[in-house]
């Protein structure tokens, strides 16, 4: 149906098309904003200015669309254009330093869009926030947006739990690729993602299971590189960056620096840096062995032409880190765990072809292995080597109807040598087909879609698994107001069991447990509603989400009372749950230089049929602060608070509340090409003592004392 639609539609001649222009300028010079970006919705379609600051979407079927301009520092301003058939529409920006930043996400619907209009709930970090939370591991950068936890098992493992979901249950993503590493599967496995080299990290919370994976139960996290990914066409002249950062109690230093060049359809770009600390410092003491190093370095180049494009891109990760020691174990054991990922990405695509706006390809092959070393020994060793091809669709819009549908399959080769080779080798191959379409009204809008997929699992010397299912959502979005919108969205999707579930059998000290898998685990089913409320303006900003999930057959771990070679057996088990919650943010400008900032977020996780509580689920969280402001200057203190976490599993412990106070000061300098960002962080300025009820180690291991940390970035363009 989608494909005679959109045949029936190409009879359409350029002359009834549209255009929109115009320039974006720096309100404090008046001068032209050079790479300035213009993001149009609800084509996803976007572009850099000109030397001139200018900018042109030509081609535009008539219709209402949304125009936003946006540039790292500056306010963001957003227009609504009606094109009509045959017209030129002239919009002209004029950006300043503001408080808040419009959040744009190319996660959620594999186009870059306006976080307002898009079904799923999206937090994304951009440019000028990243550096301030520079840290080894992802779950400690993500960990004070709402709805996001870290879980932990020591500074160089921290990895993002969405909504209470954690491992299998959330896809961590590069530029809309697996990462290819092995944090899912044991607490103690790190997500090493160096943000100093990113443009965006996009949080998708809520099932993002039709583009990414039947497993994106929780969501998505996407690091969007710095370099020509999405947008898909060339650059002339030089752009870059350089960042550095250091501060106290963990001895933080770190750098980075990456560029790109553009001379007419070539595209050239590199980045490289990394970050260390040393053992970080509670109320406590000194926790020992806690010191992370991590490097990253990133090269490629690119062709874009008017009828298509092709891009290489090779990237290479080296991460150390340490298993912090429990002070009361008697001759502790050192361990570290190095870790190695080479990733080679193949970018192709054409535009305009027939009905469709273009054919974009992905190939992305990821060798990554690491070494768990125990007294300078490795110990054990693991592979994992995968091989992704992506192959999306993109359609025209004609009418009120738009969307895209595509492909997607692995090859994947898993493997385990020495002493805690927990599963046989494993070979597995996976295929699914997707479409996501949309129809756009004045305002509301409709949308649908499904994905297919099937999952094959070869172990050595087991019977081999298959699974296939569908998965599938629809969603409303309604304009109640002109800058506030509720989103009402139903998504019913499957999720195959992981390796580990089915094959881990023995000691698993990164879990703390001593497991047996379940080769005769079934699928999950998921039945999920999130309804979201949602106003954007420049007074106010505000969200307020609210989730329900009924998962049957969920997979857990589940002790059997029983102590195997010092550790607690669990064997995995399928029971129904429920995870039930919200989030709730709001920025008030009581003045254009003073806005109050609050946020909240809770989960309540528990399994039907034994009435127990899930493991390591967070607890309630609240955030209040302000941000007041003159000319570059920002000033931002903030409480962060947490109640006791007393619902808990039978083999946890609860863990008291607490409450933290921070302060982030920064200045900003913007120029036509340039932007230098100073900024200061002093984080738990009382010195509290309090524990992350998502650690492993919580007990011997409790959360940073007080430090200060120091940063400097300048962009240029």
């Amino acid at each position: 149906m989608t494909l005679l639609l959109g045949l029936g539609g190409t009879g359409i001649c350029v002359a009834q098309l549209g255009t929109i222009k115009g320039t974006v300028s720096l309100e404090s010079t008046g001068k032209p904003m050079h790479a300035a970006h213009v993001l149009l919705s609800p084509v996803g379609k976007s572009m850099l200015t000109n030397d001139e600051g200018e900018y042109e979407f030509r081609e535009l079927p008539p219709g209402t669309y949304v125009l936003a301009a946006l540039s790292p520092g500056l306010s963001d301003q957003r227009k609504t254009i009606d094109v009509a058939a045959d017209s030129v529409r002239t919009a002209d920006f004029s950006l300043r330093l503001a408080p808040l930043h419009e959040s744009v996400t190319v996660t959620a619907t594999g186009r870059e869009e306006i976080a307002l209009d898009v079904m799923q709930s999206v937090a994304s970090l951009g440019q000028t926030q990243l550096p301030l939370r520079s840290a080894p591991s992802l779950g400690e950068v993500l960990e004070s947006e709402p709805g996001i936890a870290k879980r932990s098992f020591g500074p160089g493992t921290t990895r993002p739990v969405v909504r209470g979901f954690d491992g299998d249950r959330v896809l961590i993503l590069e530029d809309g690729i697996r990462t290819g590493t092995l944090s899912s599967q044991s607490g103690d496995h790190g997500e090493p993602v160096d943000v100093n080299n990113l443009e965006r990290l996009e949080v998708v919370r809520g099932p993002a299971t039709l583009l990414y994976g039947s497993n994106a139960v929780g969501g998505v996290v996407n690091a969007v590189s710095r370099h020509d990914m999405f947008h898909k066409h060339a650059h002339d002249g030089l752009r870059g960056y350089l960042t550095g950062a250091g501060g106290s109690n963990n001895g933080l230093g770190g750098s980075s620096a990456g560029f790109e060049f553009g001379l007419k359809q070539w595209q050239f770009w590199a980045s490289g840096g990394g970050q260390r600390t040393g053992n970080y410092k509670a109320r406590l003491g000194t926790i020992e062995n806690s010191q992370t190093r991590l490097s990253r370095t990133n090269g490629g180049l690119g062709r874009y032409g008017e009828e298509g494009f092709f891009s290489f891109n090779y990237g290479f990760t080296d991460s150390r880190y340490g298993i912090p020691l429990d002070p009361d174990e008697q001759d502790p054991e050192a361990a570290d765990l190095l870790l190695r990922r080479h990733s080679y990405r193949v970018n192709a695509g054409l535009r305009n072809v027939g009905f469709l706006d273009g054919i974009q390809t992905r190939l992305n092959y990821s060798d990554y292995n690491h070494q768990e070393i125990v007294d300078n020994h490795a110990e054990t060793t693991l592979f994992n080597r995968q091989f992704i091809y992506r192959t999306v669709f993109d359609q025209k819009k004609r009418g009120r109807l738009g969307g895209s549908f595509g492909f997607w399959g692995m090859r994947r080769d898993y493997k385990v040598e020495g002493e805690e080779s927990l599963a046989p080798p494993t070979t597995q191959d996976a295929f699914a087909a997707f479409a996501l379409e949309s129809f756009d009204f004045e305002t509301w809008r409709l949308q649908f879609g499904g994905r297919l997929e099937h999952n094959r699992y070869k172990p050595a010397g087991l019977e081999a698994r298959s699974f296939t299912g569908f998965s599938g959502s629809a969603g409303l979005s309604r304009r109640l107001w002109r800058d506030g919108a509720m989103v009402v969205n139903y998504s019913q999707s499957y999720r195959a069991p992981a390796i580990e579930e089915l094959y881990n059998d023995g000691p698993h000290p990164g879990n703390l447990t001593f497991e047996h898998g379940n080769p005769n685990l079934t699928r999950e089913r998921n039945n999920g509603l999130d309804i979201s409320l949602r106003h954007q303006s420049s007074g106010w900003r505000g969200e307020l989400n609210f989730f329900h999930y009924y998962i049957h057959d969920f997979v857990y771990l589940a002790p059997t009372g029983e102590i195997e070679d010092g550790l607690i057996e669990a064997e995995y088990f399928q029971e129904n749950s429920r995870f039930l919650g919200g989030e709730a943010r709001l920025d008030l400008g009581v003045h254009p230089n003073l806005w109050i900032n609050l946020g909240v977020d809770m989960v309540n996780a528990r399994l039907l049929d034994s009435k127990s509580f899930l493991p390591r689920i967070p607890p309630i969280r609240g955030r209040v602060g302000f941000d007041a402001r003159h000319k570059g200057l920002s000033f931002r203190p903030e409480l962060i608070l947490a109640s006791a976490q007393n619902k808990i599993f039978p083999t946890e412990t609860p863990t008291a509340g607490y409450t933290a106070a921070n302060l982030i000061a920064s200045y900003t300098v913007a120029r036509t090409h340039r932007l230098h960002i100073f900024s200061v962080n002093l984080f738990n300025a009382g010195d509290r003592l309090y524990r992350n009820h998502l650690s492993f180690i919580k007990d011997f291991a409790p959360e940073l004392g007080r430090g200060v940390r120091f940063s400097y970035s300048v962009q240029f363009f």
